[in-house]
């Protein structure tokens, strides 16, 4: 059951920490209490007590009137990663894919607007998308993300693109709602994603569903690869079937 924010069981304390955390980021490494008042709308006061208290439980340093995120801040992302197997599960099979064809694997789940990184292998070549765990991208333009998005009812579609509003990533990227809608009717079809340019310039991505044993998608894997080292016929007749039998033997571990 979900709860919104006028709920009596709602934590608003909680909650405001929460948003203290989120605030820090890349560009946004350390902060002052100005600046985490500012990015989180709170008072002062607030946000002076929330980061006094995440000092005390050693999630947040503070020095020189500047607050940085502690390593133990990690043990949040943790406890969802152990009680998430997927991953684990999927970990040796991604391996074997980068094995076969050089180019890097990942693994997300969808999580609001966006898909959230839970496993990457990368590569051996020496051009590599930096993409980490917990890394979140825009799900309308992930391959990923569409082939996720392709799971929800008309209703949930709704509600997704209201939050989303999709913005252009690159130029080729596809922003118009009745559009991506259409592309996600024929993912759904084929069951695969496959967009082109629309996260990197010059990049594809080939994305299919990691499905339990209720056959509702829980997670998605790709391979994502410079069009200059892999052509869309090799995407197509190479990677799909490969990518395809690793799912399969994935939902086999999680059955």
């Amino acid at each position: 059951m979900k709860i919104d924010e006028k709920h009596p069981d709602f934590v608003t304390a909680f909650a405001r920490g929460m948003g203290v955390i989120q605030c820090f980021g890349k560009g946004a490494e350390q902060l002052t209490l100005t600046d985490v008042a500012k990015r989180t709308g709170l008072s002062r006061g607030t946000a002076r007590r929330l980061l006094l208290t995440l000092h005390a439980i050693g999630y947040v340093a503070v020095e020189e009137g500047h607050f940085r995120l502690l390593p133990k801040i990690l043990d949040l992302g943790y406890s969802y990663l152990a009680s998430t197997p997927i991953w684990e599960l999927a970990q040796p099979f991604m391996k074997n894919i980068v094995d076969e064809v050089d180019e890097s694997c990942g693994l997300a789940v969808l999580d609001g607007k966006d898909v959230v990184y839970l496993a990457r292998v990368p590569p051996t070549h020496i051009y590599i998308i930096p993409i980490y765990v917990g890394t979140r991208m825009p799900a309308y333009a992930n391959a990923m993300g569409q082939v996720l998005l392709a799971e929800l009812t008309d209703a949930e579609l709704d509600a997704y693109f209201a939050e989303a509003k999709p913005t252009k990533i690159t130029p080729s990227t596809e922003t118009n709602p009745k559009t991506i809608r259409r592309m996600l009717k024929q993912v759904r079809e084929q069951g695969y994603a496959l967009p082109v340019h629309q996260v990197y310039e010059g990049r594809a991505s080939l994305a299919v569903p990691i499905r339990n044993r209720q056959g509702r998608a829980v997670a998605a894997m790709n391979v994502s690869a410079l069009l200059s080292r892999v052509s869309l016929d090799d995407f197509q007749n190479k990677i799909l079937p490969l990518l395809q039998r690793t799912a399969r033997q994935i939902q086999a571990g999680l059955s």
